[in-house]
């Protein structure tokens, strides 16, 4: 007779990218610094501690170049072009930095500046640096879509984990379209007030109005969640003998992207209505509700193909 045997992860067939890893070093620093900065330093810009918006992105660029190292590690035959990619976002990634940690040492905005001369110059030259990054990150995650990388289950989390991160890098270009209402500050994240408005603790995301900051922090991460996902059901498989079969792995798999990508669909709307997070109206609560209910049924219908997988088959 013959069973379904516990899967495994795959295993990286190259050593992991030496810039992006080098790069999530500096920026681990980077958040130590920026915590010392928000213990020490009382000085406010746009409405938070003026140490908030550098640490957060030392911590983003910290998970993203990570995970981007050890997807690109997992391609079955290395790539010049991907690693060139790569090398080109930690460029870019470095000048977007230097700036934003400059700019707080000055003790005035990073983004959407165009006070000064200086300033409006930093502003073009990371508005460009952003450009760069994304169309990297696009090179590289149409390489790795196109590439196996394990299973199905883990080789989807990856494509699909890809496609919601550019989706979520893209509405970034929603903040410069804003009014911010501040002579001088071409852009917002703030929709229906000036940036500034009470934040939430850790995120600093608008209590009061919506916030454009949300969709774009949370369609990027898709490429380390759905991934971290995948990873998680396969490490979970020797446990629980339903998720040793891949068609129900892939079941999950999908129905948590689709599930992803319609939260990120949800709170992109709710931000452009000018609700915050915290308070959704009648609206959100029925399309989150409808959400709920789609992600239970593809769950359920998940395991349900189970019923097929594990037969055992006598000779």
């Amino acid at each position: 007779m013959s069973v379904i045997t516990a899967p495994s992860l795959p295993r990286p067939n190259a050593p992991l990218h030496r810039p992006l890893m080098y790069f999530a070093s500096v920026n681990a620093v980077l958040v130590m610094v920026g915590l010392i900065g928000m213990l020490v330093d009382d000085r406010v810009i746009a409405g938070s501690t003026a140490w908030f918006k550098p640490t957060k992105f030392a911590i983003s660029f910290v998970f993203y170049s990570v995970a981007l190292a050890w997807l690109m590690s997992l391609r079955p035959t290395p790539s010049r072009l991907a690693a060139r990619m790569a090398t080109v976002i930690v460029v870019a990634g470095v000048i977007e930095q230097v700036i934003i940690f400059g700019q707080v040492i000055r003790g005035t905005r990073s983004h959407y500046n165009t006070t000064t001369a200086l300033d409006g110059t930093l502003w073009v030259i990371m508005g460009s640096t952003i450009v760069i990054l994304f169309l990297a990150t696009l090179v590289i995650g149409i390489g790795l879509m196109r590439a196996r990388l394990g299973d199905a289950s883990v080789t989807w989390s990856v494509r699909l984990g890809i496609a919601i991160t550019l989706v979520g890098l893209a509405l970034g270009n929603l903040m410069p379209q804003q009014e911010s209402g501040v002579e001088g500050i071409a852009g917002a994240h703030t929709i229906g007030a000036p940036d500034g408005t009470p934040g939430m603790p850790l995120t600093g995301w608008s209590t009061t109005n919506g916030d454009l900051r949300i969709p774009h922090f949370f369609g990027m991460h898709a490429l380390q969640a759905l991934p971290l996902l995948a990873a998680l059901l396969v490490v979970l498989a020797p446990r629980i003998p339903l998720l040793r079969s891949v068609r129900v792995r892939l079941g999950l798999i999908i129905t948590a992207s689709a599930g992803y990508a319609a939260v990120l669909a949800l709170v992109t709307w709710q931000a452009l209505r000018g609700q915050p997070l915290i308070h959704p109206d009648q609206a959100t609560l029925t399309a989150a509700a409808a959400i709920v209910t789609g992600v239970v049924a593809g769950v359920m219908i998940s395991v349900a193909s189970a019923a097929g997988t594990r037969k055992v088959v006598t000779a």
